[in-house]
C-alpha cells in the first residue's frame, strides 16, 4: 500500500515535468530533468515510462493528423501536374519576348550613338564656359550695379565698384567691355554725387519747413517733464509738511491762461511720444554722407552742410515784424529755433565728424545774441502784462527744452529779468487804470451794513479790525467807503500777478520775496499815489469827498502791515529776515493824505470866496441894516455842516482848517474894505460891516471843532475887530499915542491900513457934506481927519524909511 501510495504521488509529478519540457526551451530543459534524478531511487524509470507512455500518444495525434490530411495532399499533386502545361506555354511566350527586346535594342543603340555625340558637344560647352568663367562675374557685377543705380541704392553701388574696380576688373582687363565699363564709372560717381547732393538739398528745405513742428514737439514734451517734476516735488512738500507757496503760488481759481494755452489743441489722452526722428527721415543725410565718404570727399560735404545750415540759421532768426502784437507770433518764433538745434543736436549724436560740439556751441552763441537782441527789441513794444506773461513762460519752456539738450541759457534767464521790469511797468499800467475805475466808481461815503452777512463780507476783503465797531448793533457803517476794500484786493492781485512772472525762473526764495515787495513799493509809491493825488486834485471832488479820501488813506495805512504778513505767507520768508525790504505804504499813504488836507483848505477856501463873492454891500448907506448880512449867515451855515463832517477826521487836520477857513475869512473881508476899486464908505456901511464881523466872532466863540484853547480861533478876526473898533470908537488918539507899544489897544492897526480906509472915509464925508461946511461941528470933524491922515501918513513914510 506505501508502495502504492508512493506511485501515486509520483505520477502527478512526472506529468508536470513532462508539460515542463514541453512548453520550455531547450536550453533550460536541463534542470527540468536533472528534478527527475533528484527524487526517490528509480524514479527515472517510472519517469521513463511515463515519457514513453507521452511520446506513443503524440505519435498517435500525429497519425490522426496525417490521416486528416492526407486526401488534401493528394489532391495538391494532381493539381502541380496540370501546371506543368501551362507552364510549357509560359516557356514559349518567354521566348518571343526576348526576340522582340532584341529587335527593339537595335534602335536604343543608334539612341545611344546620339548620346555619345550630345557628351562631345557638352564636354565642348563645358570647356567654353570654364574658359569665360571670369567674365560673367564681372558682367553679373555690372548688372548689379546698374540695378542699385535703378534703385537709388547709390552706397551700396559705390561699394560694388570699388568691388569691380579691386577684384574683377583685372581679371578681365585684356577684352574691350571691360575697358568700357572702367571709362563709365567715373560718370556714374559724378551722377552719384549729384543725385546725393540734391536729395540732401531737398533734406535741409524739409527741415526748414519742418523746424516749428519739431520745435514745437520739443518744448511740449519739454514741458511735461517739468509739470512732472513739479507735481513730484510738490507730492514731496506735501509729505514732509514743507510749505506749497512758491510751488503753488495761485490757487486753483487763478490758474488760467498758463503756458498750456500754447500747446492745448494737442490731444491730452495718452499718446505715444514723438521723437525727432519720427517727424524727419534723417536718411538723405546719412547717404549723403556715406557717399562722400566712400569718395573721400567727406570735408566738401561738411562744409557745404555747415554753410547752408547757418544760412538756414540767420532765416530762423529773423523775426516777422508784428511778431510782438501776439503770443503766436513769439511761439512760431520760438519753436523754429527750437526746431533747428534739435536737429542739429541730433546730426551732432548720430554722425561723426558732420557736426562737432565746437560747431554747434558757436552756432548756439551766435543765435543766443541774436535771440536776446530781438527780445529785447520786440518785448518793448508790448503794453499788456498778459502778453509779457505769456513771454515770460515761452521764454522759460524754450530755455528749458534747450539745457535739455545741452545749450547754456543762463543769458536767457538774465534777459528775463530785464522783461521783468517791464512786465512790472505794464502791471502798473493796467493797475494805474483799475485804480483809477475804482475811485470813478466809489460814491465816497461809509460803507451801510445791516446784518451780520454783509459784515461778513466786507471783512473778508479788507482786515479791518475795531473792538468797539463790532459791539456796535445793526445797521452800522464801515468808516471807509468802497474804494478800500477794493484797492487792498487789487493790491493782493497785483502781487500775485507779479509773483506770476517769479515762477520757473529758478531763484530762491528770499529773491522772490525781495522782488515782490519792490514792485509792491512801487505800485504803492508810484501808481497808486499819483492815482490817488489825480483824484485829489480834479475839480469835481469836493469837500465832503476829501474827508472822505483821508479817512480811507488812514485806513489803508493801517492795512499795510497786512500785506506784508501775505507776501510773507507766500514766500515763506520772514520780515525778520536780514535785508527784507519794507513796503513804503504809510510814506504813501501820509503824502496822499497831506495833500488831500491841503486840497481841503484850498476848496474851503474857494467855497468861502464864492459865498464872498455874493456880497453886495451898500458902502454908502448911512445907516446899518441892524442884522447881518444874508450870504454871510450863509457861509457860516455851511462853515457849520462842514466842520460837522469834519468830525471823523483826525484832530489837527479838522483844527487847522477850522483856523485856515476863519483866517481866509477875515483876510476876505480886510480885502473887501480895501478893495482898491471901492472908493467910498459910509460910517453906516462900516457898522453894517461891524456886523457881520461880529457873527464871524460869534461862529469862532462856538467852538464849531473841538480842541482849540480859549478863544485862539476868535484871534483869526482880531486885525478886522481893532480896525473896526478904532473907526467906530473914532479913538484916534489913543492910536496914535500908542502906537508901537505892546500893550496897544490897536497892536494889530497896521497904519497904511488905516489910511487906506480913512481916506475912503474922508472922501464920503466931502461928498455928502458939500454944505456941511458951513456947520462949525463938520468943520472940526473934517480938520480933525486931515490930521489923523497926515499922522498917518508921517507913520507909513517912517516905516517905509525904516524898512
Amino acid at each position: 500500500m506505501a508502495e502504492n501510495s508512493e506511485g501515486l504521488g509520483t505520477v502527478p509529478e512526472h506529468e508536470r515535468i513532462l508539460q515542463e519540457i514541453e512548453s520550455t526551451d531547450t536550453a533550460c530543459v536541463g534542470p527540468t530533468l536533472r528534478s527527475v534524478y533528484d527524487d526517490q531511487p528509480n524514479a527515472h524509470k517510472k519517469f521513463m515510462e511515463k515519457l514513453d507512455a507521452c511520446i506513443r500518444n503524440h505519435d498517435k495525434e500525429i497519425e490522426k493528423m496525417c490521416n486528416f490530411h492526407h486526401q488534401g495532399f493528394v489532391d495538391a499533386i494532381t493539381e502541380l501536374l496540370k501546371v506543368r502545361t501551362d507552364a510549357e506555354k509560359l516557356k514559349v511566350q518567354v521566348t518571343d519576348t526576348n526576340r522582340r527586346f532584341q529587335d527593339a535594342g537595335k534602335e536604343v543603340i543608334i539612341q545611344t550613338e546620339d548620346i555619345i555625340r550630345c557628351r562631345i558637344q557638352q564636354r565642348n560647352i563645358t570647356t567654353v564656359v570654364e574658359n569665360l568663367q571670369y567674365a560673367f562675374p564681372v558682367l553679373e557685377m555690372y548688372s548689379k550695379l546698374k540695378e542699385q543705380m535703378t534703385a537709388k541704392r547709390y552706397y551700396s553701388a559705390l561699394k560694388t565698384m570699388e568691388q569691380l574696380e579691386n577684384v574683377y576688373f583685372p581679371r578681365v582687363s585684356q577684352y574691350r567691355f571691360c575697358q568700357l565699363m572702367i571709362e563709365n564709372l567715373p560718370k556714374l560717381r559724378e551722377d552719384i554725387k549729384e543725385i546725393s547732393m540734391s536729395d540732401l538739398k531737398d533734406f535741409l528745405e524739409s527741415i526748414r519747413k519742418h523746424s516749428d513742428k519739431i520745435g514745437e514737439t520739443a518744448m511740449k514734451q519739454a514741458q511735461q517733464q517739468k509739470t512732472f517734476s513739479v507735481a513730484l516735488q510738490k507730492q514731496n512738500n506735501v509729505k514732509f509738511g514743507k510749505n506749497m507757496y512758491i510751488n503753488d503760488r495761485i490757487p486753483e481759481e487763478r490758474k488760467e491762461n498758463e503756458l498750456k494755452q500754447g500747446f492745448e489743441e494737442e490731444d491730452e489722452n495718452e499718446e505715444e511720444i514723438l521723437t525727432v526722428q519720427d517727424l524727419v527721415d534723417f536718411s538723405p543725410v546719412y547717404r549723403c554722407l556715406h557717399i562722400y565718404s566712400v569718395l573721400g570727399d567727406e570735408e566738401t560735404f561738411e562744409n557745404y552742410y555747415r554753410k547752408q545750415r547757418k544760412k538756414q540759421a540767420r532765416l530762423v532768426l529773423q523775426p516777422q515784424s508784428n511778431m510782438h502784437e501776439t503770443v503766436d507770433g513769439y511761439r512760431r518764433y520760438f519753436t523754429q529755433i527750437v526746431g533747428f538745434f534739435v536737429v542739429e543736436d541730433h546730426i551732432l549724436h548720430v554722425t561723426q565728424g558732420l557736426v562737432t560740439r565746437a560747431y554747434t556751441d558757436e552756432l548756439w552763441n551766435m543765435a543766443l545774441s541774436k535771440i536776446i537782441a530781438v527780445l529785447r527789441a520786440h518785448s518793448s513794444y508790448c503794453t499788456d502784462p498778459d502778453l509779457v506773461l505769456e513771454l515770460k513762460n515761452l521764454i522759460v519752456i524754450f530755455a528749458d527744452t534747450l539745457q535739455g539738450y545741452g545749450f547754456p541759457v543762463n543769458r536767457l534767464f538774465d534777459l528775463l529779468f530785464e522783461i521783468r521790469d517791464q512786465y512790472n511797468e505794464t502791471l502798473l499800467k493796467k493797475w494805474a487804470g483799475v485804480f483809477r475805475d475804482i475811485f470813478e466808481e466809489d460814491n465816497y461815503s461809509p460803507i451801510p451794513i445791516v446784518n451780520e452777512e454783509e459784515y461778513k463780507a466786507v471783512i473778508s476783503k479788507f482786515p479791518f479790525q475795531d473792538p468797539d465797531f463790532e459791539k456796535q448793533s445793526f445797521p452800522k457803517k464801515f468808516p471807509m467807503s468802497q474804494s478800500v476794500p477794493h484797492i487792498y484786493i487789487q493790491v493782493k492781485e497785483f502781487i500775485y500777478a507779479s509773483l506770476k512772472f517769479s515762477e520757473s525762473l529758478h531763484r530762491s526764495s528770499t529773491e522772490i520775496d525781495d522782488m515782490l515787495r519792490k514792485s509792491t513799493n512801487l505800485l504803492l509809491t508810484r501808481t497808486l499815489s499819483s492815482c490817488l493825488l489825480n483824484l485829489i486834485r480834479k475839480p469835481h471832488i469836493g469837500l465832503t469827498e476829501l474827508v472822505q479820501i483821508i479817512i480811507n488813506t488812514t485806513h489803508l495805512e493801517q492795512a499795510c502791515k497786512y500785506l506784508e504778513d501775505f507776501i510773507t505767507n507766500i514766500t515763506n520768508i520772514s520780515q525778520e529776515t536780514v535785508h527784507t525790504t519794507r513796503l513804503y505804504g504809510l510814506s504813501t499813504f501820509k503824502d496822499a493824505r497831506h495833500a488831500a488836507e491841503g486840497e481841503i483848505y484850498t476848496k474851503l477856501n474857494q467855497k468861502i470866496d464864492e459865498f464872498v463873492q455874493l456880497a453886495d454891500y451898500d458902502w454908502t448907506m448911512s445907516e446899518p441894516d441892524g442884522r447881518a448880512s444874508g450870504y454871510l449867515m450863509d457861509l457860516i451855515n455851511f462853515l457849520r455842516s462842514i466842520f460837522q463832517v469834519f468830525t471823523h477826521l483826525p484832530g489837527k487836520v479838522a483844527q487847522t482848517a477850522c483856523m485856515s477857513a476863519c483866517q481866509h475869512l477875515s483876510t476876505s473881508l480886510m480885502q473887501m474894505l480895501l478893495d482898491s476899486e471901492l472908493k467910498q464908505i459910509s460910517m453906516g456901511a462900516v457898522q453894517q460891516f461891524n456886523l457881520d464881523v461880529i457873527q464871524c466872532e460869534l461862529f469862532a466863540s462856538s467852538e464849531p471843532v473841538p480842541g482849540f484853547q480859549g478863544d485862539t480861533l476868535q484871534l483869526a478876526f482880531i486885525d478886522l475887530r481893532q480896525l473896526l473898533d478904532l473907526f467906530m470908537v473914532w479913538d484916534w488918539s489913543t492910536y496914535l499915542a500908542d502906537y508901537g507899544q505892546p500893550a496897544s489897544k490897536y497892536l494889530r492897526v497896521n497904519p497904511n491900513t488905516a489910511l487906506t480906509l480913512l481916506e475912503k472915509m474922508k472922501d464920503t464925508s466931502k461928498k455928502n457934506n458939500i454944505f456941511a461946511q458951513f456947520r462949525k461941528n463938520d468943520r472940526d470933524k473934517q480938520k480933525l481927519i486931515e490930521t489923523v491922515v497926515k499922522q498917518l501918513r508921517s507913520l507909513v513914510n517912517g516905516m517905509s524909511q525904516h524898512t
